[in-house]
């Protein structure tokens, strides 16, 4: 029997979280593979010499944070990591994303936001003025870590821009055209290995410009085109991800438009609309490649 730690992070043990884990225990187990559960602290390292409390050490390691410096140890010390610690961090930084997959993928014209200190701030916000006249308004802002949508702001006016980055100084974040054909809906594509295994529509009716699940937003199964399985595909190759949810906006005429890849995306919401279980298809590509 094989063995594989699944890494999750210490201290988000809600049960929005811990049910994922759970599942993917739970589909270890189906091909026959011991998923032992572990948290950063309890992977405490001192870089190049090893845990801080040794132990065996598993066939694999499935990864459930966006710890990358965590992940990098484990892959210094010969492990084979599920995602790798390079592919969570391009997607975990959404300007690392875009900056990735440029020229491959059509995406929303993106611009990123000049560094700053959050002790400086942002005493001259003209750049705010060429993004937006490059972009046109609205535009979306958003900052390059975040998850579930709560980091994606709508800047209708120069003054509601400069009035967000302004707020942001010292967050790194993005600037990006608005794609006003895809008010409100979105669609999530689930890859794993090079298969898209399950999709959904998301769509949100109450005035929200964002589709995420979180904020309200609704879902229903939905069969994919094969132009945005070619991209999503293209693009986890790209990035070297091993699974990942794959999120595309619709272009003035229903095109599909990167919005973002999550490295570890939630499946409960997916399984609830599709039936498909996530966590056996990870799982399953798992253990063809240990």
């Amino acid at each position: 029997m094989k063995t594989g730690w699944l890494v999750v992070n210490h201290f988000l043990a809600t049960n929005k979280f811990t049910e994922h884990y759970d599942w993917l225990r739970e589909a270890a187990e189906k091909v026959n593979i011991t998923l032992s559960l572990k948290t950063g602290v309890e992977l405490m390292n001192e870089i190049g010499n090893g845990l801080l409390s040794p132990e065996p050490l598993p066939d694999f390691v499935l990864f459930w944070d966006k710890d990358t410096r965590l992940a990098s140890a484990l892959e210094q010390m010969g492990l084979k990591v599920f995602n790798n610690a390079r592919a969570i961090g391009v997607c975990d930084d959404k300007s690392l994303t875009h900056l990735a997959l440029a020229g491959h993928i059509p995406m929303p014209r993106t611009i990123c936001a000049p560094m700053t200190y959050p002790a400086v701030g942002y005493p001259d916000l003209s750049f705010v003025k060429q993004a937006a006249e490059a972009l046109g308004l609205p535009m979306v802002m958003k900052e390059c870590y975040g998850s579930f949508g709560f980091q994606v702001y709508l800047a209708n006016t120069l003054e509601e821009a400069e009035e967000l980055a302004k707020k942001l100084a010292g967050t790194p974040f993005i600037m990006q055209e608005f794609i006003a054909a895809s008010l409100g809906r979105d669609v999530r594509l689930q890859v794993v290995g090079d298969q898209v295994v399950a999709a959904m529509y998301r769509y949100n009716d109450n005035g929200d410009f964002r589709a995420n699940i979180t904020n309200g937003g609704k879902m229903k199964a939905y069969e994919p085109t094969e132009e945005q399985c070619k991209l999503a595909l293209s693009a986890c190759r790209i990035l070297g991800l091993d699974f990942a949810g794959v999120d595309f906006l619709f272009g003035q005429e229903g095109e599909p438009v990167l919005c973002e890849i999550n490295s570890n995306a939630h499946f409960k919401n997916l399984y609830s609309c599709t039936g498909v279980n996530v966590a056996e298809a990870i799982l399953d590509h798992i253990a063809k490649n240990i």
